[in-house]
Order: C-alpha cells, then structure tokens, then sequence
C-alpha cells in the first residue's frame, strides 16, 4: 500500500506556521485544521522564525549584488566582444576559430 505525499504551496505553509506562533490554538488542534502532522507544522514554525529576517535585512543587499553581478556582466560582454571581433579578423582562422586546413 502506498501512500501519496502531500505538497503544500509556500502560501499554505506560511499560514500554517502563523497560526502556530500566534498560540491560539494547540499543535494538536492545528494538525486537525489544517490535516498536517504536529511535527511538520513545528518544522515550518521554526523556518519562518529562522528565515524572517531575510524578509527585512537581505533583501536590500540583494538588489545591490544584483546590479553590481549586471554591471560585471556587462563589462564582461564587452571584453568578449572585443576579443571575438580581433579574433574573427586574424587570416587563417574560421568562425569557429581553428585554422583553416587549406
């Protein structure tokens, strides 16, 4: 007999684990609400505290690592360009830049 595992959306593991920090309720009688095990709802609880800071202190820094990754990626475009387009005008040599056997 197999069983079938349950995938939960991030939404849903979120709503879960707010209602287990807010303590209104038992593990138990959320387990019942939500047709999730005691455990998995203590799991998700202790990753959204675990995590919650990277919703307010990371996120910043991430726009800033983003647009720096761009500027390199960019600065990198242009020194491959400018080496494929030496390399395109050498005699000798085709597209995929090995010498002609002529």
């Amino acid at each position: 007999m197999s069983q079938h595992r349950a995938h939960h959306s991030a939404e849903f593991k979120a709503k879960v684990a707010l209602a287990a920090l807010s303590e209104s309720k038992t593990l138990a009688e959320l387990a019942t609400e939500y047709r999730v095990h005691p455990t998995q709802i203590t799991r998700w609880k202790q990753d959204l505290i675990e995590n919650a800071s990277d919703l307010f202190g990371k996120g910043k820094k991430k726009e800033v690592n983003h647009e720096a990754e761009v500027a390199e990626l960019h600065r990198m475009i242009g020194k491959l360009k400018v080496e494929n387009d030496f390399l395109s005008h050498l005699p000798g040599l085709n597209l995929t830049g090995r010498k002609n056997n002529k």
